[in-house]
């Protein structure tokens, strides 16, 4: 499982990661964090708004902090 996290790297960023990361290690899965914080990747990426989180490449939350439980129902 591959978790990518999009953003300045503000509190919010590092909230939503820790969330991410909650969720994985409830449901027992392996996972690899990414950071992408470079302004032209996340636009590049189709990310308007920030913080957002991608799962194995695919856009699941953008632009607010998500719980570890929300994060579940996408990984689950």
């Amino acid at each position: 499982m591959k978790i990518t996290i999009y953003g300045s790297g503000c509190s919010k960023c590092k909230q939503l990661t820790t969330n991410a990361e909650e969720a994985a290690r409830e449901l027992g899965l392996s996972y690899e964090v990414e950071k992408i914080t470079d302004v032209n990747a996340i636009i590049d990426a189709g990310i308007m708004r920030t913080p957002a989180l991608a799962l194995d490449n695919e856009i699941v939350v953008e632009g607010k902090v998500a719980s570890a439980a929300d994060i579940k129902k996408h990984l689950g």
